[in-house]
């Protein structure tokens, strides 16, 4: 059982690594933002309740098949997706550049429709539990947009 917490501790620490960056969160509520753009506080549960997810699809993965045995098309998606998505936050809040921070939503909206379909080939109906994550993406990618259309 210890084994097992750690392994899915492994696969969860990993998506926080960007919070361990000095930067400037309040650059959110200094810009311009569309009226759909939720307070600040959102994120914050929204991409916890996230990363909780996909780390248990990632675990479900890795107590499904032995390393070796995950083909290397989903190991490149989830690394690929994983850059992504940790580069929005360096992006938009450390470099406080809008059109970066949308092309990271971009990339993490296409990326995560691949490892979506990848998740599906090695765990099946699991693959659902991703969906939240997509939709964010969306909603993400829709906002990011808006935000740099808005402060150009």
């Amino acid at each position: 059982m210890i084994k097992k917490i750690f392994k899915y501790l492994l696969c969860l620490l990993p998506w926080f690594v960007s919070v361990l960056f000095p930067l400037n969160y309040d650059y959110y509520n200094e810009i311009i933002k569309p009226s759909f753009a939720p307070p600040s506080i959102f994120y914050g549960i929204a991409w916890t309740i996230i990363y909780i997810l996909i780390a248990f699809t990632i675990f479900s993965v890795i107590n499904s098949y032995k390393i070796k045995e995950i083909p290397d098309s989903y190991k490149k998606n989830l690394i690929i997706n994983y850059l992504f998505n940790q580069s929005f936050t360096i992006v938009f809040f450390g470099l406080n550049n809008n059109f970066l921070g949308f092309a990271s939503c971009l990339g993490t909206l296409i990326t995560s429709l691949f490892l979506f379909l990848e998740t599906e080939n090695l765990i099946g109906k699991k693959k659902y539990i991703l969906i939240p994550y997509i939709l964010l993406n969306i909603f993400a990618s829709i906002l990011s947009l808006s935000i740099y259309l808005l402060n150009i």
